[in-house]
């Protein structure tokens, strides 16, 4: 089992889950290497940084940017760059850490 189907099982069975998030695609708000708390979420919203599949893919760490009736919610980094649709989101991030400190809380 790897880190991705770890935490989703996590998020299945108890709703919560962490897991580290490497990479530069979400600078500023999230460092790589940074601790991510992640929840499953009655609802998600534009903003919401979540973990998520598109197009077979898992997406550890990136934002909802758009959202349509019948397509789902656009995933996309911090710089503009799309992943896709989707329909299958897992849990959103609510806490960041990085070295200890806090470097990001979800808006409740």
């Amino acid at each position: 089992m790897n880190k991705y189907e770890r935490l989703r099982s996590d998020l299945e069975s108890t709703g919560k889950g962490k897991m580290k998030a490497f990479g530069s695609s979400m600078l500023p708000i999230l460092k790589s290497g940074s601790q991510l708390t992640f929840e499953k979420a009655p609802e998600y919203k534009i903003g919401d940084i979540v973990f998520c599949k598109v197009k077979g893919r898992y997406i550890d760490a990136h934002k909802i940017v758009k959202t349509d009736a019948h397509k789902g919610f656009l995933i996309a980094n911090n710089h503009g760059f799309e992943n896709g649709w989707t329909r299958t989101i897992y849990g959103k991030v609510t806490v960041g850490e990085f070295q200890n400190q806090v470097i990001y809380e979800a808006k409740r």
